[in-house]
């Protein structure tokens, strides 16, 4: 089916039948509403994009409140509010733990890395993550290294947003799953291919205030119909779900850890988070972003965490955890027609504001860092701009196509794309930043040994109780280390101002 007849074809279905339900009709308005903003700031996107650098990072000219909603938004997508928010009603209370996860992992990223990378990216005209690595260790095999991990990372991540929203789609619209792939496909390529950075961050931001009304929504009434916080002291009054208030409930808490960590890392290593930086009008703006970004986090997510926990109160019978917050939102006597709508509109904008994203990434380091590198292109911008839009529609129907059956659920497709940006890129950036030290030949020794353990670790007999990507940024950052003290060489750039 042609893509705009999807788009029709979604928006109209629910009118098909006998009668309009309120819910279809709140649900189609306001979809309508959102689609015309997502227009009207893809146009500004595209007034504002003179030259590549405004369509891959807005020019360097972006504030810090405005990359501090964007980069809490790009990061909580459906992941979070659908995968991270009913991992509780099979990992118990030890999940909660994702809350000091995520704002340690965002105070470390727009403190230590923010003003760092910002200057570096300046200083070295890099507009790509694997660009600047390129530039930082003089080398095209680690930029193109970089790239082709970039690449495969990011169609895992866009896999799982798109399951969690063709999930979601299916319970409260009655959509297909193809259907619902097929509408969230539509919409993220119109904006992000026609109206590049300058218009992912302005949806961000309002996608992010989105967000967070629904996830005190969604909280609030779930608490509420559950019996209030007091509720869940009766979980241990059964034997069924007792279990839940141990730190074990469904792995051992060493391997849960890691699980946490490795969808958390991101905000230090994976591009999308990292683009944010390069955003940045002045290094200083970090100061405003580290406040915006790390207050989201924190509310949002201690309001997520413990959602599926409070589901058991609410009898609800499910296998996989990330069916948990659809079902309930499916419920007519927990959520009004007005709300529910308002929540699938937030739970869109939450995968579209982490789809165009890793969309312009993925399609941004495919077209600059393999493309024109390895071809030595001197193309215009403009015929730059446009390669990349095509990119950014190929590499959007890839990754539709691939969630139509995913290989994995939500939480470990993203725990292993984390997983991995943390062990091939870690030591990369971090070291590369603060250490003078470092070489080529290192930074490829670091992503060889990161992959080698991450996906050997699981055959091994520890492998049940300590999560592979410990072990495999271990390994890579003592490859990345050893081979730097070895050879002696120091930066190939000089080390920015204040660092």
């Amino acid at each position: 089916m042609p893509p705009l007849s999807l788009l029709l074809r979604s928006v109209t279905e629910p009118f098909h039948g006998d009668s309009v339900t309120p819910q279809a009709l709140y649900s189609t308005v306001l979809l309508v509403v959102y689609l015309l903003v997502m227009v009207a700031l893809a146009a500004y996107g595209r007034s504002k994009t003179r030259g590549v650098s405004d369509y891959y990072i807005g020019g360097r000219s972006l504030g810090g409140v405005a990359l501090g909603l964007s980069f809490f938004a790009t990061y909580a997508s459906t992941n979070s509010y659908l995968g991270f928010s009913g991992k509780a009603y099979t990992h118990g209370v030890a999940w909660l733990l994702l809350v000091p996860f995520a704002v340690g992992l965002s105070l470390l990223a727009w403190v230590f890395v923010a003003p760092a990378l910002r200057r570096m990216t300046g200083s070295s005209s890099s507009l790509t993550l694997p660009e600047l690595l390129g530039h930082r260790f003089d080398s095209r095999a680690v930029r193109t290294t970089s790239a082709l991990i970039v690449l495969v990372a990011s169609v895992l991540y866009m896999t799982a947003v798109y399951k969690g929203i063709g999930n979601l789609f299916e319970s409260l619209l009655g959509l297909s799953y193809p259907q619902a792939i097929g509408l969230v496909l539509v919409i993220v390529v119109l904006y992000t291919s026609v109206g590049g950075f300058h218009s992912v961050v302005r949806t961000d931001v309002v996608q992010a205030l989105l967000m967070i009304v629904a996830a005190v929504l969604l909280h609030a009434t779930l608490v509420r119909a559950a019996g209030g916080y007091g509720s869940l002291q009766a979980l241990g009054d059964s034997e069924s779900t007792a279990r839940l208030l141990a730190t074990d409930t469904a792995m051992p808490l060493s391997l849960l850890l890691g699980v946490l960590f490795a969808t958390t890392v991101k905000f230090v290593v994976e591009p999308r988070q990292l683009s944010r930086f390069f955003a940045l009008s002045d290094p200083r703006e970090a100061r405003k972003g580290v406040v915006v970004s790390t207050l989201a986090f924190l509310v949002v997510f201690s309001l997520l965490a413990p959602l599926g926990l409070f589901a058991h109160r609410l009898q609800l019978s499910v296998e996989d955890s990330d069916r948990v917050i659809p079902e309930l939102l499916a419920r007519p006597e927990l959520f009004s027609p007005l709300v529910a709508s308002l929540l699938l509109l937030a739970m869109l904008s939450a995968a579209m504001s982490s789809l165009d994203s890793v969309l312009l990434v993925l399609a941004s380091s495919f077209q600059r860092d393999l493309v024109e590198s390895l071809l030595e292109s001197r193309a215009k911008d403009s015929q730059r701009i446009r390669a990349t839009r095509v990119a950014v529609v190929v590499f959007a129907l890839i990754t539709a196509a691939v969630a139509l059956r995913p290989p994995a659920g939500i939480v470990e497709l993203t725990a292993f794309s984390g997983a991995l940006y943390g062990a091939c890129f870690l030591p990369a950036v971090l070291l590369g930043l603060h250490w003078r030290r470092g070489t080529a030949a290192g930074v490829l020794a670091s992503i060889a040994a990161g992959i080698g353990v991450l996906l050997g670790w699981p055959r091994l007999s520890w492998a049940e109780t300590v999560h592979p990507v410990f072990p495999a940024i271990a390994a890579s950052t003592l490859a990345y280390g050893s081979i730097a003290l070895a050879s002696r060489r120091s930066y190939t750039l000089e080390l920015p101002e204040g660092e």
